[in-house]
């Protein structure tokens, strides 16, 4: 019994939208490499453009899972719907976890792979298009290969847990949270109360907007004034290096932290929404 329900539960619709997600945090965890190679190679600005390239692209594509999202509840099982909607939105805030993961073991490779395309970017004057028709090509990609590196414990040295901000690593972890959860607890909410599911259903894009809001006024600008004081000498690499090490891991904290805020979270919303019908 457990095998037909885990396969009925694993469907080509789930696995492909798991990939989605897997990519996107992926994606979302890489962009903290960007800082720290700009910050390696002194080119800030050049720095900053691209990773605002890349955030926007994740999060952007964070909102188009929304129509993946609605076809799993449109075949979804009549019998125990809710606890199978449940238990499939749970794999795939268990593939955010997993995203993460492979961010942060791919960081070390990135951080050589960005130094070098934050250099090209800047001589290509600030073309992103350029930049992108650079770096898709079979040669562009043997270099890739090339730049593979293992994370070692190494990569820890010169990290002091006295120097992390615990404000910024809750807050940030939070933040990634409710962000991981945004669209997945409002459409569990709009199966919750009949009054008001569309209401419920909207709120994914406010709920997303403000985390969004939230991580660009508190956190993106913090990294980048510790990567502006790497470049001027008022402070050194490894200072940065530790910091974006904490927040990738407070990013996966959250992840998982996701887990247990889901129901809570739709069930808040569900009650939320019955105010603005």
């Amino acid at each position: 019994m457990k095998e037909v329900f885990f396969s009925d539960l694993m469907t080509g619709k789930i696995v492909f939208t798991s990939l989605f997600i897997i990519l996107i945090h992926s994606i979302e965890t890489l962009a903290y490499a960007v800082r720290l190679s700009g910050a390696r190679v002194k080119l800030i600005a050049s720095g900053l453009s691209l990773f605002s390239t890349i955030v926007i692209v994740s999060r952007m594509a964070n909102m188009g899972q929304q129509p993946l999202l609605g076809s799993i509840l449109d075949t979804a099982p009549e019998q125990n719907f809710l606890g199978f909607v449940e238990s499939q939105f749970r794999v795939l805030i268990g593939a955010s976890t997993i995203g993460t993961i492979i961010g942060i073991l791919l960081l070390p490779t990135f951080i050589a792979i960005f130094s070098r395309a934050i250099i090209r970017l800047a001589d290509e004057e600030g073309s992103v298009p350029s930049l992108l028709k650079i770096g898709f090509n079979w040669k562009s990609a043997k270099r890739m290969v090339k730049h593979f590196k293992i994370p070692r414990i190494s990569y820890l040295n010169g990290l002091k847990l006295s120097e992390i901000p615990k404000r910024l690593f809750l807050f940030n972890m939070f933040v990634t949270a409710i962000y991981t959860i945004g669209v997945l607890a409002a459409l569990y909410a709009s199966l919750l109360t009949t009054v008001s599911s569309n209401t419920a259903i909207m709120a994914s894009g406010l709920i997303n907007g403000v985390a969004t809001i939230l991580l660009s006024i508190f956190v993106d600008p913090k990294i980048s004034v510790m990567s502006d004081n790497v470049v001027h000498g008022k402070a050194k690499y490894s200072n940065l290096k530790g910091i974006s090490i904490m927040m990738v891991t407070s990013r996966l904290i959250g992840t998982v932290l996701a887990q247990i805020m889901f129901i809570p979270g739709a069930y808040y919303i569900a009650w939320a929404s019955k105010f603005f019908v």
